[in-house]
């Protein structure tokens, strides 16, 4: 963590101060879009960017990471001491709970949305498809929608009621999360599990036998068509709440907004080739559309 950002912040507690520097870590490892976007931000904003990314990323490494030698059952477990300890606010042994804790502290981000979010991680563990999109908007309302939402005290939203802006905050969590689908089925199905609903599959005569080959033939081309424009038609509805967020915080929340459409994109260049290779926006592609946003993030400061 750089020491400004947690200066201008107010962070001075050394073990808080590196805490907030694990979850800068993982962000920076593993969200580069969302990283890229958060430098757009004020200096004081960004640690609690950071540590509700760690504890997003933390969560989501107890339930995916593939090498770990631990069954299904004893992820669950892992999972429910670890994520109840934090919910009862009992001590953990974990780097990044202590930013987490006062980032909720300082921005009084309700505690159930800590707990949906959970909730979503623990179906990972044992739900392996979805029949419907009603269906899978349960679990990415808890996977993605309340990461939109704990983002809105941190962002600001211009005076504008939450109930106002909420909603466009839940459509854009929900877009990023479907965007990830469908960029990682082959990851996916390596896991064991089919996020894009039996419904959709069964509308183009796709199967998981089908999906499984990872041969890109005309039923999944049409699959995946339809699926993205669906996807596209949510970042329409959540792109207009921008506007109601803090001047300051508009540049960040847009420039994640244009790196994740645009990995929509790459899905179409690549003729929906998600099997081979994971698809990603080009590097020259996220500087061109993050250097003026850092210009004009920089002018809404001033």
């Amino acid at each position: 963590m750089r020491a400004s950002e947690l200066d201008a912040a107010g962070i001075a507690d050394p073990a808080l101060r590196r805490s907030y520097a694990a979850c800068r870590t993982l962000n920076a490892a593993h969200g580069r879009t969302y990283y890229l976007a958060t430098l757009l931000l004020p200096p004081a904003k960004r640690p609690a960017v950071h540590a509700l990314y760690g504890f997003a990323r933390y969560a989501d490494e107890i339930v995916d990471d593939l090498d770990s030698p631990l069954d299904t059952e004893q992820q669950a477990g892992w999972l429910d001491a670890w994520g109840g300890a934090f919910l009862r606010q009992e001590p953990t042994r974990d780097p990044v709970t202590p930013a987490v804790r006062d980032t909720i502290a300082r921005y009084r981000i309700p505690l159930d949305l800590f707990a949906s979010f959970l909730a979503s991680m623990r179906m990972d563990l044992t739900v392996t498809s979805y029949a419907t999109h009603e269906d899978l908007e349960a679990y990415t309302y808890g996977s993605a929608a309340v990461i939109g939402l704990q983002m809105l005290p941190v962002l600001g939203h211009s005076g504008v009621p939450t109930e106002v802006v909420a909603p466009y905050a839940r459509d854009l969590g929900s877009a990023f999360q479907l965007t990830n689908f469908l960029r990682d089925v082959g990851e996916d199905l390596r896991r064991g599990r089919i996020y894009l609903p039996q419904a959709s599959l069964a509308l183009f005569d796709v199967t998981a036998e089908r999906l499984a080959r990872g041969v890109v033939d005309g039923p999944i081309r049409r699959l995946f068509a339809h699926e993205i424009a669906r996807t596209r038609e949510i970042y329409r509805r959540a792109e207009p709440g921008i506007r109601l967020l803090d001047p300051t915080s508009r540049d960040c929340i847009r420039t994640a907004l244009l790196l994740y459409r645009g990995i929509l994109d790459c899905i179409e260049a690549s003729d929906y080739d998600v099997f081979t290779r994971r698809v990603q926006v080009p590097r020259r592609q996220r500087l061109r559309v993050a250097a003026p946003a850092l210009v004009r993030a920089h002018r809404a400061r001033r």
